[in-house]
């Protein structure tokens, strides 16, 4: 069971992710997670630096989705201002969306990452469809009051290692 729970790789940001290296690897196609991985939870804008990464990505020759658990209009107008595809009401750790992020790339499970803050949603949803898998720190403290309660199952399974 926990290998399921086991990340590829951990860095501290997306920012941290050495996108040559993945595509050296063999990685063509890049999922995201949106809130705490790549805006804050809640956030109605990106960093400036971001749009910076996301062309360093393509520059990479990396093909880019967000797929989110969340829905609505913030997440579709982030998605928009960052001019990438997304999928929303993904219901991580669920696979069929991440299945829908592999069409809308035109990739495979073997040639995908999947990029993400949470173990019990992103990384483990990666791992069943086995695709390579980056756990970064959450970019704040502010979550959903369920995503708390997940990060306490997290530490207590993962015996608190981040």
């Amino acid at each position: 069971m926990l290998r399921w729970l086991r990340p590829a790789s951990q860095v501290p940001t997306v920012y941290d992710i050495d996108l040559r290296a993945l595509r050296a690897q063999g990685i063509r196609g890049v999922i995201l997670d949106l809130d705490n991985t790549i805006v804050p939870w809640g956030a109605h804008r990106p960093s400036p630096e971001l749009p910076g990464w996301i062309a360093a990505a393509r520059a990479a020759d990396l093909r880019l989705c967000i797929v989110s658990n969340n829905m609505g209009s913030r997440v579709t107008k982030l998605a928009m201002m960052l001019g990438l595809p997304v999928v929303t009401g993904a219901l991580k750790p669920w696979t069929k969306a991440l299945r829908r992020a592999l069409s809308v790339m035109e990739t495979t499970p073997e040639v995908t990452a999947l990029v993400g803050d949470q173990v019990l949603t992103d990384i483990l949803g990666g791992n069943r469809l086995g695709l390579h898998t980056i756990l970064v720190r959450p970019q704040g403290r502010r979550e959903f009051v369920l995503t708390r309660l997940m990060r306490f199952v997290e530490r207590a399974i993962t015996g608190g290692r981040r």
